[in-house]
Parts: structure tokens; sequence; C-alpha cells
């Protein structure tokens, strides 16, 4: 019995260190399996793209070149928005003088896809009429163009909105590297990516009531941040020491220094992220990584601490006093000097009291550069590649045309008694020879990433709607001139299965028979909807098409007088056509897209179609010029002088609740939107209310006047306005239309030609 007992008693034994091997074999193989996983996470992702690169948005690049018009307090507003300093005498790159109309400036270089623009020391000469000259400092050698680098007007960041700057190593200052090395892990070059000191030292501290101390090295650091969460535990931080072993197994300690350069967090700007020694040198002291002096190196490594806490904007005695810290870590581990640690105590901060910009101050265009760009590039490019996009806004354009509409609102809610509140707006500005959009606001307060209305509100657009129906009889001119009589009597439209409609003028008065010409000046509303109707309401709507709108839109009696609605940013693609001659050119807020390294990946070239014949098309320009000249427009003259000769059109929709203008000049188009969110009256016409935007607005760009060229097959004939027939220049308010030859009227009113004059003239057309 006794020795079954002890049999017993040796298999228990066996049996418990079996199991017990069995554990530790299994424990073995687990964290040999588990520590394979973390080799492969740590070799995948550092092996891979490390970084996630977010695509910067930058403005048109400013052109120089003699003749231009362009004041010297533009270029100084251009220089601003580009963050050039001004010192007194420029000799950086980004540095400009000012001397009476001379500036004296050092552009940056900037690679534009095609070609590089190098950096250039010049002088700008100006005159009353904008730059008089362009010429090298060094030589005095005239120039012919050159280009500013552009302003960068936003980013499109990585899901996590992070932005950095990638910088290699061999471009990082040395007293960066030391600063880093002194305070955060002076051991970097000897340990394998845990140093047991100074974890030693850490708990030491923490045992000896000394406090909270940090033993993670650079290694350490850097895999938190690029591979784990900031959770505080004994497996993250095992897992943490592990890989940063891995990391060191397997890369240079080169390697891992330059990728915690870039990866690390620095400060927040709004919902953007500053990571990394190249944006944060940018961000704090606008100067590249290579200028950053020994003071400015140890209060970016100051910040690393805790980037809040010390923020030098908002605690700059902090900053500062943690700066002087990483001096004097840097005296004691000898990269410095006792004689350069005092120098750098001394130097102010040198922080910029605005960063340079990131998060966009143009949201409303930014919304349009991606809805171009989606066409093109798929979402996660646009987000990780680090691409450059050259956009076509122009900040000038931009900023004048936000302050306009801003001012103006609140100038007519004012003038109203406080009967009209609420007012918003939109506006678009092109380039009538390119189709560029140089602004776009879609807000009062623009710079508020809300509802886009330049974009998005879709508005009954009024008399808009009237060039086109008008442009659509024109292009029939054996039956439709200017001087077509039309019939502006009362009107009763009886529709099967709706009431009956009677559409009014806006004076509550009928004029019976007036002139095509005149009809369109005063934005008839009878005559229009009778010439709609005899003409087609398909034949008008194929014509919208034509001219740009890219949609289906309803075809209805009411749709000639605009009841059909469309966004601001539709109806200049239609005002588009008609300003470029009958040229339609698709709208574009992008010129170019560069790679990270600036080649050229994809350029946006015109594409320009003829949709309207010219002889039409000039026809119906004449006519908008002469809405502004004695029409509903006509107000425009107490904004803008009258040898600009702008063509326009007003535009006003039931019970005011919308006001719209759209007019052209020489080299620019403009629709302007004024109204409520809610759809609510504001009591503003087109006259009142939109076209004090747009009138405002372009006084403030100087624009060019409109020089129609008046093309083959068009002639001029003088008319008598009440009969629409032939007059002589010096009947009493003739005026002098143009027609498609061969439709001019035969007949002569009283005041006109002779009859003899008029039976040749008639015979002369019947038989060409």
């Amino acid at each position: 019995m006794a020795k079954r007992s002890t049999t017993l008693k040796k298999k228990r034994r066996i049996t418990w260190k079996k199991l017990f091997f069995i554990t530790i074999l299994l424990s073995v193989l687990l964290a040999a399996a588990y520590v394979a996983y973390l080799d492969l996470t740590v070799r995948t992702r550092f092996e891979g793209k490390r970084f996630a690169l977010p695509a910067r948005v930058y403005a048109r690049p400013l052109e120089l070149y003699p003749g231009l018009k362009l004041g010297r307090t533009e270029l100084l507003a251009e220089l601003n928005l580009l963050g050039y300093r001004e010192t007194s005498r420029s000799g950086e790159p980004g540095s400009y003088h000012l001397r009476n109309q001379v500036v004296d400036l050092v552009t940056r270089p900037f690679d534009f896809g095609t070609d590089r623009q190098e950096s250039v020391a010049l002088q700008v000469t100006f005159d009353d009429r904008g730059v008089k000259a362009l010429k090298q400092r060094a030589d005095g050698a005239q120039l012919d163009l050159v280009r500013l680098d552009p302003v960068m007007i936003g980013g499109i960041y990585p899901g996590k909105n992070e932005d950095r700057v990638l910088v290699g190593l061999k471009d990082v200052p040395k007293h960066v590297v030391d600063a880093l090395i002194a305070v955060e892990d002076n051991r970097f070059y000897s340990h394998h990516g845990v140093d047991p000191r100074g974890i030693a030292r850490a708990v030491f501290t923490i045992m000896t009531g000394g406090g909270m101390q940090g033993g993670s090295t650079l290694t350490q650091q850097l895999v938190k941040n690029f591979y784990l969460t900031a959770d505080r535990t004994l497996k993250r931080k095992f897992t943490e020491m592990v890989m940063a072993v891995l990391l060191e197994i397997h890369y240079s300690k080169e390697e891992i220094l330059e990728t915690y350069l870039n990866e690390v967090y620095f400060a927040q700007d709004g919902n953007r992220a500053i990571h990394g020694f190249g944006l944060a040198a940018s961000f704090f002291f606008d100067k590249p990584l290579e200028k950053i002096s020994l003071s400015e190196a140890a209060l970016m490594v100051a910040l690393l601490k805790g980037p809040a806490y010390y923020n030098p904007r908002r605690f700059p005695q902090r900053a500062m006093q943690r700066r002087n810290v990483v001096l004097e870590s840097m005296t004691e581990s000898g990269f410095i000097t006792k004689t350069q640690q005092m120098r750098a105590r001394i130097a102010p901060l040198g922080v910029v009291d605005r960063p340079p910009r990131g998060t966009s101050p143009y949201p409303a265009f930014l919304d349009l550069v991606m809805r171009q760009l989606r066409r093109d590039y798929r979402e996660k490019d646009l987000r990780s590649e680090g691409l450059r996009i050259i956009t076509t806004l122009d900040p000038r354009v931009q900023d004048v045309s936000e302050k306009a509409l801003a001012g103006r609102l609140s100038v007519l809610e004012k003038s109203r008694g406080g009967n009209v509140a609420g007012l918003q707006g939109a506006i678009v500005v092109t380039s009538v020879h390119d189709a560029e959009v140089q602004a776009l606001v879609g807000d009062r307060k623009p710079r508020y990433k809300g509802f886009d209305r330049a974009l998005n509100a879709r508005r009954p657009i009024g008399s808009l709607i009237k060039p086109i129906v008008y442009l659509t009889a024109l292009q029939d001119s054996r039956h439709y001139t200017l001087a077509t009589l039309l019939d502006d009597s009362p009107l009763v439209l009886k529709q099967p299965g709706t009431k009956d409609w009677a559409p009014k003028n806006y004076d509550k008065q009928f004029h019976g028979n007036v002139l095509l010409q005149t009809a369109l000046a005063h934005s008839y509303n009878v005559s229009t909807v009778r010439l709609g109707l005899d003409i087609g309401l398909d034949s008008v709507m194929d014509n919208l098409k034509r001219l740009g709108m890219d949609r289906e839109v309803p075809a209805y009696a009411s749709s000639l007088l605009g009841a059909n609605a469309l966004s601001p940013m539709e109806i200049t693609q239609v005002y588009q056509t008609i300003a470029a001659g009958g040229f339609r050119t698709p709208l574009k807020a992008i010129r170019e897209v560069l790679t990270a390294d600036g080649e050229s990946l994809q350029r946006y070239a015109l594409e320009v179609e003829q949709v309207i014949d010219p002889a039409s098309l000039y026809l119906i320009t004449v006519a908008l010029q002469d809405v502004v000249r004695e029409g509903t427009a006509r107000g425009l003259a107490a904004r803008l002088p009258s040898d600009l000769q702008i063509a326009g059109k007003t535009g006003t929709t039931n019970d005011l609740r919308d006001s719209w203008f759209a007019g052209f000049t020489g080299d620019r188009l403009a629709v302007v939107w004024v109204g409520r969110d809610d759809n609510q009256t504001i009591g503003l016409t087109g006259t009142s209310g939109a076209m004090s935007v747009w009138g405002e607005m372009m006084a403030g760009l100087d624009p060019e006047p409109l020089i129609l060229p008046q093309p083959d097959g068009i002639e001029r004939v003088w008319i008598d306005p009440v009969s629409g027939l032939l007059s002589d220049s010096d009947c009493p308010n003739a005026i002098e239309l143009p027609f498609v030859e061969g439709s001019a009227p035969t007949d002569s009113a009283a005041c006109g030609p002779s009859t003899t004059k008029s039976i040749k003239n008639w015979f002369k057309r019947l038989f060409r």
C-alpha cells in the first residue's frame, strides 16, 4: 500500500513538471509569436510610406511685368500674404525694402512644374499707371517677367488632419539635433532602443519622491507616437520597449532620428495638427528649418515637454524659462560653450505673431477646388501624396469681393431701418478671357466654413434668364432684330389643369408696342413672355444648355421669367459664354497639379467650343450694354465711369425674395446674389441689392473697358424708337442699332430717309 502511494506521488510530480514545462514552452512560443508580430509591424510601417502628406493648395502666382496695372499698395498686400518680411535692406529670399515708388525684394524659389523659378533680387518701380519697370538689383538689367511664389491658401489633410513638411537629416542644423539629444536622450547613440540607466534613474527619482521622471529613449518616444496609443499601462510600456529594440536592430540611428524629427507633435492650428521640426520652423518662426538659430532650436525642443503648456504665443514666459533649461542642458552636455549659452539666453523668442496659413481662409473656393479634383483623383491620394495644387484664385480680387459683399449687406440692412435683416449673399468672379475663377464668396462671413451659397444655393434667377430669351430670338434674324416691335399689352395664359397666369411688369404698367431692345433694357415681363412663347420654350431651354447649363431644368411658361432655380456658379457659367463672345469654356479653379517633388502631374488646359454665332452674340451684348446705359442697371453710373461700357442684367424674383446682378467688363465677369436663407422677402430688387454689391466690388478692381469688335456681316442703322422704322441721325430721339446685314427695316419713319431711298434700299436687299 505504501509503495503504491509513493508511486502515485511520483506520477503526480512528473505530471506537474510536464505541465510546468509545457506552460513555459507555450509562453515562449506565444512570446516569440508576439515578438514576430511586432517585428512585422515595425518593418512594414517603417519600410513603407511612413507619412501621409497633405496636399497643399496655392493661389495663382503673381506675375510682375512692366505695364502691369498693379499699384505699390497692392504688391505690398500680396507680399504680406506671402509672409515676406520688411527689412532695412532686403537680402534673404522672402524679404523686401520700400523706398518711395520703388520696392526692392528678393523672391523665393518655387518649382512650377514646367520650370523652376529661382530666387531673384529685383527692383520694382511704380508710376501712376502701375508697374513701370523691373530690374535686377545686381547689374540693373531689365526684366520682362518675374513670378512670385504663390500664396498658400490651404491644405487637404489626412484623416487625422496631421500636417508636416518632411526634412532630411542632412538638412537639419546641428544645433537642432544637439538640443534634442541633450534634453530628450543624451545616450541616444550608445543604447539599443532601451536605456537601463534611464529607466533606473526614473524609478529612483519616483521612489525618492522626486516626482515623475521620464525614462523613455527617443526610440521609445518614436514607437509610442508612430505605432501605439498614449495609454499608460504596463502592457503598452512593455510593447513599446520590445518594439524600440526591434527598431534599433533593423534600422540605423540616423533613420530613426530622421523619422522622429518628422513625426513629433508641436502644436494645434485650429483643426490642423502641426507635426515635425520642418513645419514647426515655419509655424513658429516663418522660416525654413535650415535657417533656425540656436535659441530658436532650443525653443522648439523645449516645446516637446508640453506643447500646450509651453505655447510661446500664449505663455511666452513659460516658454522662455523652458528654452533656457534646454540651453543649460546643451552646455552641460558639451554641445555649446557657456558664451553661446549666454548669447542665446538673452535672445527674444522670435516667434511670429501670425503663423503662416494652414486651414484655408477661403473655404468656399477650396470647396470648388475639391469638386474639380475629385473628377481626376482619388480622395486617398489627395490626402496622402503631398500634391501641390496651383489654383486660379486671385487674392486681391477675393479680398475686394469679400469686403464689398460684407460691407454692402451691412449698409443695406441699416438703410432699411431694421426692416431687412439676416441678409446673405454670394459672389463668383471669373476672367472673361480664360474662364478662370478668380474669386468665390459663399457667405458674408467668408472665413466661416458652412453652407457654400456660391456653389450650393439654387434660387430662382428672375430676369437673368431674359438675355437667353432675347438671344434665341435674335438668332432668327429674318424675324427678329433689336428694332422688332414687341407687344407689352395685358396677357392671360390659360393652361389646362392650372389656374390662369397673367404676368405683370414690375412697374405695374403696360407699355404697348416697344422695341425688342427697349423691352430688354427695361426688363419688361409681359413682352418677354410673349416673345418666349412665340419662339418656343424648348428653343430657349436648348440655348440655356448650349451656353453652359449642364443639367436638365423644367420648361414652363414661368421659366421665361426665371422661375427655375440655379446656383450662382451655374448662372456664371452661362454668362461666361456670353462674355466670351459665344465661346463656351468650362469654368476652372485649377491651373496645374504638381507632385510633392514639384514635377508637373496634370495641366488644366482651356477647352473652348464656339456655341453661339458671332453676329447674334454681338447683338445681345450691345443690348446688355444698353441695360447699363439706359435701363434697369443705369444706376451703375454713380459708381463706375460710363466709358467702361459695361454689359449686365439685373434680376429680381417674386415678392422680392432674390436679388441678382450679372455683368462683365473687358476683363472680368461677376455674378452676385443677395437673399435670405429662409427664402423670406428682402425688399430689394436686383438694382437696389445685388447691383450695388457688384458696383462697389468692380470699383475696387479697376476693370478694363468692354470694347466689342464688330463681326463681319453687321451694319449699323438709325432707327425711330417709336415705330421701329428707319430714321436719320438728326431726327428726334433716333437711336443707332446694329443689325445682321439684310435684316434692318426697309420702311422709313416720318422723320427718316426719303421714300426713294427706302425703295432703293428695299430693292438692294431683295436682290442681294
